[in-house]
């Protein structure tokens, strides 16, 4: 039994409809210098444009803009340069991809109101409202979605000891918590994330995993961001660029267990992937 009402199967994206029937695609867009695996690709307009475009056509249903590096131990940059990153990004993606869903990774209040302000649609927080206190308010005055994640720590110290007493359960007691901070702001979309990567072991990232139905419980969909990440990589001794078959093996086991939202760097396997869920469960892509 869910914990919250469950939402509608349709996510109102500022008046853009995403149905969430079927299981959907993020592709991952980061304007930064120093993300652990495409850091500098793509932190010129033109190199994101061109990305972005690639992973529309791929078949993403939403991209996610990201200028500030969460990775474990990345630098904390000003609210200015995160701006300077992402909102020409934004402005021109408006301009060049009218009907394109655009997702902005931030933590910051300022940074969401600005690209909000241009036309983006949802607000990706790493923090689920807890780095800034103004977050929460400001996606509930725009009537936005957010995605609310965990995170034990900051990407500064978030891998120094990450401890638990039970993961999956602290977690989602947190996750119930912060759900409930989101609904009391005004917040009526709501995404959750349990954050592979961010303040777990590789231990505790496949006890997540194994686990991944129970977050069904919070009534809500689910995403899942493994793309890349160290527990795909670090056990058999390989790079983020080096685990095609492994994301493909896991994003398709996080579809069957709940997961509606893939949010990836690589597009064209993850929406295959969530074509051949649709064959599996129901018969037909």
């Amino acid at each position: 039994m869910s914990i919250f009402p469950p939402l509608p199967v349709t996510l109102n994206c500022r008046g853009q409809l995403l149905d969430l029937v079927e299981p959907r695609v993020m592709g991952i867009l980061n304007v930064t210098p120093d993300s652990f695996s495409d850091g500098g690709r793509f932190n010129s307009l033109d190199a994101a444009l061109k990305h972005a475009e690639a992973m529309i056509g791929e078949g993403a249903d939403m991209i996610d803009i990201g200028g500030y590096s969460t990775r474990p131990g990345a630098d904390d940059i000003p609210v200015e340069e995160e701006l300077r990153r992402v909102v020409p990004v934004v402005e021109a993606l408006r301009q060049h991809f009218p009907a394109a869903i655009l997702s902005i990774d931030t933590f910051r209040a300022p940074v969401a109101r600005a690209v909000l302000d241009r036309g983006a649609h949802i607000i990706n927080d790493i923090s689920g409202g807890l780095f800034d206190p103004e977050m929460l308010a400001t996606v509930a005055e725009y009537d936005a979605p957010y995605v609310l994640m965990h995170i034990q720590g900051t990407p500064q110290t978030m891998q120094k000891n990450p401890t638990y007493v039970n993961v999956v359960e602290d977690i989602l007691d947190h996750l119930t918590e912060r759900v409930k901070a989101a609904r009391a702001a005004g917040i009526t979309d709501i995404i959750v994330d349990p954050g592979f990567g961010f303040g777990k072991t590789l231990a505790h990232n496949y006890e997540l995993f194994r686990n991944l139905d129970k977050f069904l419980a919070l009534g809500l969909p689910l995403l899942v961001g493994i793309s890349r990440k160290s527990m795909l990589y670090r056990p058999f001794k390989t790079s983020p660029d080096d685990v095609t078959e492994l994301s493909a093996a896991m994003h398709l086991q996080a579809l069957r267990a709940g997961a509606r939202i893939l949010r990836v760097h690589d597009v064209k396997p993850a929406h295959r992937i969530a074509q051949l869920h649709q064959y599996l469960e129901h018969g037909t892509v």
